[in-house]
C-alpha cells in the first residue's frame, strides 16, 4: 500500500537503510529480532499459545509477550527455558 507521499514501506526502508547511521542501528537490533522471530515461529508451529508457553517456561503470559513484542531484554537463562519449552536448543556464537 502507497503512503500519501506515493512511496511503500518497502521502497522506504531500502532508501533508508543507504544511511549509514541508520543501517547501523537497523543491523545491531538485528540479533534480537531473529531470536524474537524464531520463537515466535516455534510457539506457532507447534500450536502453543503465548499462556501454555508460559506455564512450560514458568513465568507469566505478559513475559512471553513483552519478549515476543520486543520490549523485554531476557536473560540468556531465560532464553535457555524458552527454547527447551519449544524443544528447541539455543545457540549462541560470535562471528
Amino acid at each position: 500500500m502507497n503512503s500519501a507521499m506515493g512511496t511503500s514501506f518497502t521502497e522506504y526502508s531500502k532508501s533508508a537503510l543507504r544511511n549509514p547511521d541508520v543501517r547501523r542501528e537497523y543491523d545491531a537490533l538485528a540479533p534480537q529480532y531473529e531470536i524474537i522471530a524464531a520463537i515466535l515461529s516455534a510457539r506457532i508451529e507447534r500450536g502453543i499459545t503465548q499462556t501454555e508457553l508460559a506455564r512450560r517456561v514458568g513465568t507469566r503470559q505478559s513475559n512471553i509477550s513483552r519478549l515476543e513484542r520486543g520490549s523485554y531484554n531476557p536473560s540468556v537463562e531465560f532464553l535457555q527455558k524458552v527454547a527447551a519449552a519449544l524443544d528447541k536448543q539455543l545457540l549462541i556464537s560470535l562471528r
